[in-house]
């Protein structure tokens, strides 16, 4: 499979998941929050066309091990309308939590399955863009939840629940 179509895919299927986030919630501060995402998303899209482009010379470089792989926006986004759209903003940000580190484990397990080394150093790098995204939403997750936490807090790690 074609790693930059199957980034830029990945890419446009969150957009569709944090605009679908943002349309659902009731709190406008956390709206934007999700439209900001949404607009990182098509950022990312824009950085692997580029890519795309940049390596159109040469054969677009393949990976057999995202043919396995599974669209992880793509399933959540056909799964929410009915049954995963979440029931507060916090389950919200959970699940943008989750989608993030499972798109960033999802190209790094497809790196370390690769033999051709140029393909696997493109891996690691779209997998350091999602493991920046999911480092932003993280930081809003703890600070929107801080509220909520109890002293409890320094003992356990309420992130591990991803």
């Amino acid at each position: 499979m074609n790693i930059y179509d199957f980034a830029m895919k990945m890419e446009l299927d969150g957009q569709i998941f944090y605009e679908n986030l943002a349309k659902n919630t009731t709190h406008e501060g956390v709206r934007r929050i999700f439209l900001e995402l949404a607009a990182d998303e098509q950022k990312h899209y824009e950085l692997f066309s580029r890519m795309k482009e940049k390596n159109s010379a040469g054969p677009m470089p393949q990976s057999a091990a995202l043919d396995l792989a599974k669209n992880l926006f793509c399933q959540m986004v056909a799964d929410s309308p009915a049954k995963q759209l979440p029931k507060s903003d916090l389950e919200a940000y959970q699940q943008a939590l989750k989608a993030e580190r499972d798109s960033a484990t999802l190209y790094l397990e497809a790196a370390s399955k690769e033999p051709d080394p140029e393909i696997r150093q493109i891996l690691v790098k779209i997998a350091d863009e999602e493991q920046k995204h999911f480092n932003i939403i993280e930081n809003i997750y703890l600070f929107v939840n801080a509220p909520n936490q109890s002293m409890v807090w320094s003992e356990s790690n309420p992130l591990d629940e991803y």
